[in-house]
């Protein structure tokens, strides 16, 4: 897979073949330096952007040349996403924010609260559902985003740098959760700079310059070529 883009006379290639294989029920780490590609990689693997050339398949389906929405589909169904930034809106409430994927889908609004109500307490938030972003601390709103991951039951879970704008014992909450969620059945698919994030997975994928420098167990010597 490539991602090619012009800069006038200069092309920059962002994802210069890639070629990866994340099987059902991995935890995989995605780990490399500012301008690596692997914001590029995730932004295909999360069905947010389309390679120029290359072709990607999500449980099966190819997903390379799909309309905007059904690209749109495939996100909101099968990939949970969870942001380093938090991404919800300060004007909602905690449980109006998870709600969100969920009204995309089509849920009925009872049913949808009762999903969101869940998936809240399902992280530690059940006294927190009525609390804007603003009230809340970083590792309460990371929460927040990790129950609206969830909400719709998906299959993938997509965390980009998950843990980057909380303390230590913030950060390791958050990594124990994504330990559970793998281990209840669900494909994590972690994108970090930190190693020590990185390890924490079954699987740690190295890339630089839009390339795969090493793909390895976290136990094994790694090497960049």
């Amino acid at each position: 897979m490539y991602k090619i883009y012009k800069m006038g006379s200069v092309e920059v290639r962002a994802l210069n073949g890639i070629n990866l294989h994340i099987r059902p029920k991995e935890f995989v780490s995605i780990i490399g330096p500012s301008g690596s590609g692997k914001s590029t990689l995730m932004n295909m693997i999360g069905c947010l952007d389309t390679p120029t050339s290359g072709k990607y398949y999500i449980e099966g389906q190819e997903v390379s040349k799909l309309s905007e929405n059904e690209l749109a589909y495939i996100r909101n169904k099968k990939i949970g996403f969870i942001f380093q930034g938090f991404n919800l809106l300060n004007k909602l409430t905690a449980i109006e924010n998870v709600e969100l994927p969920l009204i995309y889908q089509g849920v009925g609004s009872s049913k949808r609260r009762e999903l969101a109500r869940m998936a809240l307490e399902r992280v530690g938030l059940g006294n927190r559902l009525h609390h804007k972003p603003t009230e809340l601390s970083g590792g309460q709103q990371q929460r927040v985003a990790i129950a609206r991951a969830l909400a719709g039951a998906p299959s993938i879970i997509l965390a980009d740098e998950p843990t980057g704008n909380l303390d230590s014992k913030s950060g390791e909450e958050v990594m124990q959760m994504l330990k559970e969620l793998h281990q209840e059945g669900r494909t994590i698919v972690l994108i970090t700079h930190d190693a020590d994030v990185a390890k924490q997975a079954q699987r740690i994928i190295r890339i630089a310059d839009g390339v795969i420098t090493s793909d390895s167990a976290p136990t094994d010597e790694v090497k960049c070529e």
